[in-house]
Parts: C-alpha cells; sequence; structure tokens
C-alpha cells in the first residue's frame, strides 16, 4: 500500500493588485494554491506541497554525525581552555605592545559615519540597478540583507494606499520608484506598513495636509527585511520630501 502524502502548508496575506504574481512565484517553488479569500483591501492565499521524505539511512547517519561533533567541539574546547591558561599572560603582553605600536586610532566623525551608511542610486550601482529590476527578483533578498539598518534614498511615488486594519489614520503604503504611481512596473514594490502620516516627516516647499496615490516624493528610509512570499521589501520612513 503507497504512502500517504504528507503536506506543508503556507498562508500569504497580499495587498491588493499582487495576488497574481505571489501565485506564479510560489507555484515556481512547488507550492499548489488550495484556497483563496478576497477581502476588500488584502487577500489571503493558502498554499501547500508535499514534504520531502528524509529516508532513514541519513537520519541515522545524520545523529551520529551529531554525536562525533558534540566530541569534537568538547575536546577542542578542553584543549582551547588548556592552552588560554598556559598563555593567556603572553598573548596579554603582546596584544598590548602591537596596540602601542600600531599608533592613535583615527575615529571618522559623525558626519562622515552618517554619509557612508546613506545610499542613493548615484553612489551605489548595486542600489540603481536594484531599481529597474522586478519586484520578485532575488537580488531584492540580497540587498536587503547586505544593507539591513542603512538608510536608502530615492526617487519615488505611491503606488497603493490602504487603511492598516480598522484604523482611519494609519496607512499601508506601496511605493514604487519612478513618478509613474499605481502604473510602476519595474523596481522593488517597497512597503511602509502601519504608520501615519506624521510618522512621513513631510519636507518641501509645500507640505501637504494629506497624501495620496501618485503622489510623487524624495523618499529616505531605512531598509528593515524583504518579504520573498510576498516580494514586498519592507521600509521604514525617515524622511518624505515633496518633489
Amino acid at each position: 500500500m503507497a504512502d500517504e502524502i504528507k503536506y506543508e502548508y503556507n498562508t500569504v496575506r497580499t495587498v491588493r493588485g499582487t495576488d497574481g504574481l505571489v501565485i506564479s512565484k510560489m507555484q515556481k517553488d512547488g507550492w499548489e494554491l488550495v484556497e483563496q479569500s478576497q477581502g476588500t483591501l488584502r487577500s489571503t492565499l493558502n498554499f501547500r506541497r508535499p514534504k520531502k521524505a528524509v529516508p532513514k539511512l541519513l537520519v541515522g547517519a545524520a545523529v551520529g554525525g551529531a554525536v562525533v561533533l558534540a566530541l569534537v567541539i568538547g575536546l577542542a574546547a578542553a584543549f582551547s581552555d588548556e592552552n588560554e591558561k598556559k598563555d593567556g599572560p603572553n598573548k596579554t603582553a603582546a596584544a598590548a605592545s602591537e596596540k602601542s605600536s600600531a599608533g592613535p586610532t583615527t575615529t571618522p566623525s559623525a558626519t562622515e559615519s552618517a554619509a557612508a551608511k546613506v545610499i542613493t542610486p548615484q553612489n551605489n550601482p548595486e542600489f540603481a540597478a536594484l531599481l529597474k529590476l522586478d519586484y520578485c527578483d532575488d537580488a531584492n533578498a540580497k540587498f536587503a540583507t547586505s544593507h539591513e539598518g542603512q538608510t536608502i534614498v530615492f526617487n519615488g511615488s505611491i503606488v497603493n494606499m490602504a487603511h492598516h486594519g480598522d484604523y482611519n489614520t494609519r496607512y499601508d503604503f506601496l511605493l514604487g520608484p519612478g513618478d509613474k504611481g499605481p502604473q510602476t512596473t519595474a523596481g522593488p514594490a517597497f512597503k511602509y506598513e502601519d504608520v501615519n502620516i506624521l510618522d512621513l516627516n513631510l519636507t518641501g516647499k509645500s507640505i501637504p495636509a494629506t497624501v495620496g496615490e501618485g503622489d510623487k516624493f524624495r523618499f529616505v528610509a531605512e531598509v528593515v527585511e524583504f518579504n520573498a512570499a510576498q516580494c514586498l521589501f519592507h521600509l521604514h520612513p525617515v524622511s518624505t520630501e515633496v518633489r
């Protein structure tokens, strides 16, 4: 009798208008859409795919390997402790001597440190290329991981603006590079989640009382993460300059 197929499950919440692209990406990774719940602003997609069976022989080998590895780590730690007891004073003196002979350490100014962390299309070719790629491209995840916590600056527009949950004054913003607003087709799908208008820190000669889809700004934001399942590049707003 054939073994019963065992599945793993995954639930993805998408922003309005991105369902088809997310479904296509998930299917390429072997997921099967089993249920789709359409809301006013978001959709909930439920997927499943067969679990990969792990050969019993491989499991046994892995357990045995773990035991051997634990023994090796234990022995290494014991030798390390013994060596530190013998060589500790000598190593400390050598390190102090080396630091003294190296001369004074130059500490960059606050302005220089801040400037080095700000990424723009002009000073970072990787970011410039990213703004022209597909919003599900693997380069998004690579960039987000490499530059997490750093600040990026780009000219863009609001692609979509929706209330966050049941709030009337808090929103989820979908941003895109360029000036095309809802018609944006290239570049990452940048997202501000659960923010109000004040969180945008609007600047410029003429600051509007509110904002909407299609409005153009120069966004300064902190890199948070890239959600590969939803193809959403999460940012935290720093400032938003009217263009």
